[in-house]
């Protein structure tokens, strides 16, 4: 009797709730119940809600680690599809197990023996990758759609200050303001613009007056409260569509220390605001104390000390051992001259709540 493995895919999570995969699974294990397979419980490998446009999946990949140790000799999948919505992927990944001497079995797919039966599978993969290219397009365009007829719900989620309520047979999906964290935004655009205090000095009041995050289990940080003062919702609209995928450009220090290697091989970069789609949205704050707050951030954007005015010869390339985190370049004088140095990011006394530094996170001297 043979040995197989059994692997089941959804891409979505409406799928995952409705177990399709579990369908899947069962239908592999009656067809190798049929068909006399013998299926070890370990070797049923299932990927619930992963594209597959992607290699990257848990479960495929454990699949093919055990492909390669040579211990089974068929595997079961419900449909091409299901192993990839890519025709590549498919002629890639069958040709892999064939090399270990795995026989890949779609039981909705008529066996490639003949060579009219391996033209048929292609026509299917190929039709396959169409589908999936249709459904983007139409999921994009609807999306769109709703987006002009001023729908929360093609939004991703609500942000601080807001509670993104689903809807319902009898009420669309609203943000609904949540008080507690509305008056925190607040506090935020009023020191930001009235008081006049940095992104820096916001974190440290947040953090010392020990204000809840929206998860609570973390302190706040300078992203969180920059990209707060950026929310175009907090002023009553909100916007779809920010956002395009592209071509990733530039390999940066964390994927250098993975050889250049990523599974994402795009990145995200942001749309003419012209482009945007506006979608109302109670306001938490004023249209003045906004538009006072993006003036303040183009300031800080073009006189802020750190600005990098003249390129140096290492910057973006060193990063600290012990932390991580990059080093930059700054100065000091002495009574002669002016000396540069780097140092680590992660020796800034603002990072830290007592407000020093680690001591061994302190200098690289450079040349002056």
């Amino acid at each position: 009797m043979r040995t197989a493995a059994i692997y089941a895919r959804v891409s979505s999570e409406r799928q995952k709730e409705e177990h399709t995969v579990a369908s899947q699974v069962a239908a592999l294990i009656d067809y190798a119940k049929d068909q006399g397979i013998i299926v070890p419980g370990e070797w049923i490998f299932q990927d619930e809600g992963y594209s597959g446009a992607s290699l990257v999946r848990p479960g495929l990949e454990r699949l093919r680690d055990l492909a390669s140790e040579g211990q089974m000799e068929a595997v079961l999948i419900y449909a091409p599809d299901r192993l990839s919505r890519k025709y590549a992927y498919q002629v890639l990944l069958i040709e892999e197990f064939s090399r270990h001497g795995v026989e890949v079995e779609f039981i909705k797919s008529p066996k490639a023996e003949t060579p009219e039966e391996q033209l048929l599978l292609q026509f299917q993969g190929m039709i396959a990758e169409y589908e999936r290219a249709q459904i983007a397009e139409r999921t994009r365009r609807g999306k769109r759609h709703r987006a002009k007829e001023g729908v929360v719900n093609v939004l991703s989620g609500a942000p601080y200050g807001y509670r993104y309520v689903k809807k319902t047979d009898t009420a669309a999906a609203y943000y609904e303001v949540i008080e507690r964290e509305a008056e925190i935004v607040q506090t935020v655009y009023r020191l930001y613009t009235h008081e006049g205090l940095s992104i820096n000095a916001i974190v440290r009041w947040l953090n010392e007056h020990e204000v809840p995050t929206r998860r609570g289990s973390s302190p706040w940080e300078r992203t969180t409260v920059w990209a707060m003062l950026r929310n175009l919702a907090y002023r009553g609209m909100a916007c779809f569509g920010k956002t395009e995928r592209v071509p990733r450009r530039k390999v940066n220090r964390s994927l250098r220390g993975r050889g250049g290697y990523s599974p994402r091989c795009g990145a995200h970069r942001e749309r003419p605001r012209e482009e945007w789609l506006a979608i109302p949205v109670p306001a938490l704050i004023s249209e003045e104390s906004f538009a006072l707050a993006q003036e303040q951030l183009e300031k800080n954007k073009r006189y802020a000390a750190r600005r990098t005015i003249e390129p140096t010869l290492l910057q973006g390339l060193l990063a600290c051992h012990e932390c991580g985190y990059a080093y930059y370049r700054t100065s000091t004088r002495t009574s002669s001259r002016k000396l540069y140095y780097y140092r680590c990011l992660g020796s800034d006394d603002y990072r830290y709540p007592n407000g020093q530094g680690k001591i061994t996170k302190k200098l690289l001297t450079t040349a002056s």
